[in-house]
């Protein structure tokens, strides 16, 4: 699969302050590529930079096939872009501000924005100054998506949304990847980017922490697994079973912390009769904090 965006051991740096140091990772054709970390991480300093906003200290970034830098107007063209810092003409309507960006662009289907608009319960003829917090997010978020990018480029593209608007943004998220078109969505909001990412990079005080798909991160996840038995069972019974650990045996039940698969401790469930099983599966949010802790572990 052909590559949209590619980060070549990008560093930006703000004198003394670092913003991101040697990113060096891929974003695939037609994926949702979930991009990771709290804030002040350098989420919106890689994108800044992807769209030549600012310039990188070193390295390089390729957009759709284009230098981001030398071509970056040829790769705005191609290009949709929600700011995390969303900046309106106030004075305009909605309807004017899409026909202005339309103008620029050669032109806009006017019945692209009323469909857009519909979908986001979006009034398109009252002065933006007059609208809420939530209601501007959603003039950003046509704004980006209505002239049909092939790259959109979204930084916490849920600020502001109720959850209804959270679902119908997911929706024409997975509408345009199956268009073949491409998502790079920044967020701290990991519920959000667990619904609609294939792969998700995590990083960590401008330090790339791992890239990885959304399935293999649940896969090696920690989870805990809670099990009662039909009578007591020995305390060692996990004792040696891989993954395990943080084991509480008590009587005709047992506790255990289990990293990656599991087949090993269900093998082990087996050689007793068990009549209750619980397992807590994590979500994005946990193995995210587990990563990020760990990062932080190893950097101490």
């Amino acid at each position: 699969m052909a590559d949209a965006v590619r980060f070549d051991r990008l560093t930006k740096r703000y004198g003394k302050r670092r913003g991101v140091i040697d990113l060096t990772f891929t974003v695939r054709a037609g994926e949702v590529f979930g991009y990771l970390g709290p804030n002040a991480a350098g989420k919106t300093t890689t994108i800044r930079t992807l769209l030549d906003l600012i310039r990188p200290t070193a390295g390089a970034i390729t957009v759709l096939g284009l230098d981001s830098h030398r071509d970056s107007l040829a790769v705005r063209r191609r290009v949709g872009y929600l700011p995390g810092e969303l900046a309106l003409y106030e004075k305009l309507t909605p309807r004017e501000l899409f026909a202005y960006f339309g103008s620029l662009r050669g032109g806009l289907d006017p019945r692209a924005v009323t469909d857009l608009a519909d979908r986001f319960e979006l009034e398109l003829d009252r002065p933006i100054a007059a609208l809420s917090r939530g209601t501007k997010q959603k003039v950003g978020l046509v704004q980006a998506f209505v002239h049909r990018p092939e790259l959109l480029v979204l930084d916490e593209p849920t600020s502001g949304l109720d959850p209804l608007m959270q679902r119908e943004f997911e929706e024409l998220v997975r509408e345009t990847v199956a268009d073949g078109r491409t998502v790079f969505l920044s967020s701290h909001v990991l519920s959000e980017v667990q619904q609609v990412a294939d792969r998700v990079a995590i990083i960590r005080d401008g330090l790339l922490v791992t890239v990885e798909e959304v399935a293999a991160l649940h896969r090696r996840a920690v989870r805990e697994v809670e099990a009662r038995f039909a009578g007591p069972v020995p305390p060692g019974v996990f004792d040696g079973v891989p993954g395990v650990r943080d084991v509480t045996v008590d009587g005709d039940s047992a506790r255990l912390v289990v990293e990656g698969p599991v087949d090993g401790v269900v093998k082990a469930l087996a050689r007793f009769e068990v009549i209750d099983l619980r397992s807590h599966e994590p979500d994005l949010e946990e193995v995210f904090l587990s990563l990020y802790q760990g990062g932080e572990r190893a950097a101490a």
